[in-house]
């Protein structure tokens, strides 16, 4: 799918901004440039503003400035203006962080959404994510095997079929060797993969209406027999409560396990709190709400 269409179709603002922006190869100095020929006088910062999301157009003051936006970037009569909505009311929801923002691989990832024509700001956009909670198991050669995920989210559109998730395995890795497994609501779609990174649709039993809460489960099993550091999971929006757990190795302990909580995964961890397993070899970190960021249990074996 043509990103531009699709960041058109469906949103929000910011990104549709950007996309057309990008499409159309304009720095903002032109773009500003182009509308003060057209007699609208836009700050270049408002303009970075705009699309990056920090700023929203007023629509009762900056719909002349939107259409001319349009006219510029040579975009279908209101299809930003559409974007722009009624005056805004309460607390909007945040756009979500890019993958690049994150994680390491978020190029790659991004390149593998595009293969599945995702656009990969706007992947999963309309799921708010309201609980999830996952299971790891730790193998005694100090690998990590399967991990199982229960996601539970609220479609805020109506027709929402299928959710796109993206599993990172360790560097170096194949993941070729890594086999994902459909469970309750879903069932297994498209699935790209490229060095260590598996991005892969779950498909719907049907298609949501507006406001649905849809409960889905999956399972990833990791062949790759690579030494596991701990797993976490990435946060591109704020969620509801996480659970982890890890089922350790009775016969191969590790030394240490620390719950973290990263903002992405270059920065050291802005929260770090010593865990201890349960005699059934069980340990537990559970999260009451997540902001954009990592979450996940650090594991040292020596």
């Amino acid at each position: 799918m043509d990103p531009l269409a699709e960041a058109l179709r469906r949103g929000p603002f910011h990104v549709a901004l950007r996309t057309a922006i990008e499409t159309r190869g304009l720095s903002l100095a032109r773009l500003r440039a182009h509308l003060s020929r057209l007699d609208v006088r836009v700050a270049e910062s408002t303009l970075s503003y705009w699309q990056r999301g920090l700023r929203h157009p007023d629509p009762q003051h900056a719909l002349g400035a939107v259409r001319a936006l349009e006219t510029v970037l040579g975009l279908p009569a209101d299809s930003l203006v559409v974007l722009v909505g009624p005056p805004q009311r309460g607390r909007a929801r945040k756009p979500a962080t890019s993958y690049a923002e994150l994680v390491v691989a978020g190029t790659t990832t991004r390149d593998l959404l595009s293969e599945l024509g995702v656009h990969p700001e706007l992947v999963n956009a309309d799921l708010e994510v309201r609980m999830i909670t996952e299971r790891v198991t730790l193998r005694s050669d100090r690998s990590q095997g399967r991990v199982e995920t229960l996601n539970v989210s609220r479609a805020h559109a109506e027709g929402i079929d299928r959710y796109v998730a993206v599993y990172h395995g360790e560097f170096g890795a194949d993941g070729s060797k890594v086999r994902i497994t459909a469970g309750d609501g879903c069932r297994l779609g498209r699935v790209r993969r490229k060095d260590h990174v598996v991005v892969f649709e779950l498909v719907f039993d049907r298609a949501l209406a507006k406001d649905e809460i849809v409960v889905l489960s999956f399972a990833v099993d990791d062949e790759t027999g690579e030494p596991c550091p701990g797993y976490y999971r990435l946060f591109r929006a704020s969620s509801g409560p996480y659970l982890l757990q890890y089922e350790l190795p009775p016969d191969n302990l590790p030394a240490r396990l620390v719950q973290e909580v990263r903002s992405n995964d270059a920065r050291p961890p802005s929260l770090a709190r010593e865990l201890y397993c349960d005699r059934n070899c069980v340990v537990s970190a559970y999260y009451p709400s997540m902001e954009p960021g990592l979450a996940g249990i650090a594991v040292e074996w020596e």
